[in-house]
């Protein structure tokens, strides 16, 4: 980006104070990446607080800081809230890219990821150009860009927004975190949709109670100028409550949906139901499981409202492809079994998962699993019993540990499976996890791989590790048929 005066960077932030109106060269969050010329905005965090470092940022350089209090500097803004005030500066430093661009954003527990890429390839199917920000990885059209967090810091997300507007993107399909909203990441950005798949427990470690998590992802609804809802969902309608945004409902239990899915039949390539809307239609969506039902469905119900025809979104989600780490089966040459890897590391989402194979399995299916540790305490014991309840073998192992001792955290999984009948075992080392199942799979068996879903590596209390569970499945082939 070329230079900016500053108080071209600030005209959609209230400032409390008059400024020295200098030239900016960049804008920053992160005090590692300050330069000579930056803008630094400090902004307090769990372990880390900007305002502690703002002189020194000077010093090193920094033309001016953005502060939440009067910190007695010569080159300094005061606003109320920094961190709400980095989004629209951001946005401002990249020339507002979004007008160029319409939103679609999604959030809920379960389904962002591949409900996304759905509509961005119904999208793609018509000749649009589209970017999408995700869990997995942000794209302008086919290029791709890794992805650190679900939603980006705003610095990152308007960047990739100025290249999707350069690269004449005229959507932007994303995955929109609560997280991400409770800490104002899109602040000030508009959206032309927000959809809503649905409201279960998680990051209950960060937002502390279920009101404070259902309140995050509302505010996506007051900033969208249309709200597509699943209203099976209890939350359904209650999250676009007046938010003043006109309301598309879509529902496979719900008869008065303004998009329903019926006559739902499932097959082990994939789901196929009638899809009634403006039209009927059939769609056959090739991805397994009834999750693919939901997803396949607010995908065509929000290209619907943003005035695709029909016939081309039908045809687009039978054309449409999976996502890396939502049941993804792994190849597995010369066995008489099935390995599948999904993302699911909720309550809901491994009874989703569970639910969905069970319903397509000729044998058993064998549920290896584990829970993230410095999260969430209480999902353990639930998730165990959900495993249990639904699977007919479960290998307890290691998810991410993190700072966690890895026996501990399978410790409280196995509280919630002490009542249940279903055997298990319990293989702490993640490899040998999968190893044992894979070794000990009876005929047609499904072997689910949860909770690592696209994920390349293992964060363990020593470290992050590369840990790619393909390349693991593929080693412990290769060995038993060495041996």
């Amino acid at each position: 980006m070329t230079n900016m005066k500053l108080s071209q960077i600030l005209e959609n932030v209230k400032v409390k104070n008059e400024y020295i109106d200098v030239e900016i060269t960049d804008v920053t969050a992160d005090s590692r990446k300050v330069e000579k010329g930056s803008l630094f905005v400090c902004i307090k965090g769990a372990s880390f607080d900007g305002h502690s470092v703002a002189e020194k940022m000077l010093e090193k350089g920094a033309a001016c800081v953005v502060c939440e209090r009067d910190l007695g500097l010569d080159r300094q803004v005061i606003v109320d809230d920094t961190r709400k005030a980095f989004s629209p500066i951001c946005a401002s430093f990249y020339a507002n890219p979004t007008k160029q661009l319409k939103l679609i954003g999604l959030t809920g527990t379960n389904g962002k990821t591949t409900t996304t890429f759905l509509i961005k390839q119904i999208l793609e199917n018509t000749g649009k150009k589209v970017g999408l920000i995700g869990t997995v990885q942000n794209m302008v059209g086919n290029e791709v860009y890794p992805a650190h967090y679900t939603t980006p810091d705003p610095k990152e997300l308007q960047s990739l927004f100025r290249k999707m507007a350069d690269a004449g993107c005229e959507y932007c399909v994303m995955e929109v975190s609560s997280q991400a909203l409770a800490q104002g990441r899109v602040e000030g950005i508009h959206f032309s949709v927000g959809a809503f798949t649905n409201l279960t427990q998680d990051h209950l470690d960060y937002h502390k109670t279920w009101e404070n998590y259902f309140q995050a992802k509302k505010k996506l609804f007051y900033a969208c100028d249309t709200a597509v809802t699943n209203i099976d969902d209890k939350y359904g309608l209650k999250i676009v409550e007046d938010c003043g945004c006109k309301v598309f409902t879509y529902a496979v239990d719900n008869m008065h949906a303004d998009f329903a899915a019926r006559n739902v039949h499932f097959a082990s390539n994939g789901v196929r139901y009638e899809l009634i809307g403006e039209r009927i239609g059939r769609v056959n969506c090739p991805i397994p499981g009834r999750f693919s039902v939901y997803n396949s469905l607010c995908a065509a119900s929000v290209a619907s409202v943003l005035g695709i025809d029909f016939d081309d979104i039908l045809t687009a989600i039978e054309k449409s492809k999976g996502v890396k780490g939502r049941i993804e089966v792994v190849p597995t040459p010369g066995t008489d079994y099935t390995v599948i890897i999904d993302y699911a590391h909720s309550p809901d989402g491994l009874e989703n998962i569970i639910t969905s194979l069970k319903e397509i399995a000729k044998g058993r299916v064998v549920t290896v699993f584990g829970c993230g540790g410095d999260r969430d305490k209480t999902k353990r014991p639930k998730m165990g019993k959900i495993a249990a309840d639904l699977s007919d073998f479960c290998v307890v192992t290691s998810d991410n540990p993190r700072s966690e001792v890895p026996g501990e955290i399978i410790k409280d999984i196995l509280v919630g499976m002490k009542d249940s009948k279903t055997p298990y075992q319990v293989v702490e080392n993640r490899h040998e996890a999968i190893e044992w199942a894979m070794k000990h799979a009876q005929k047609d068996d499904i072997i689910l791989l949860a909770g690592k879903g696209h994920e390349t590596y293992q964060i363990l209390p020593t470290g992050t590790i590369h840990f790619d569970e393909r390349e693991v499945v593929n080693q412990v082939l290769e060995d038993i048929n060495n041996k």
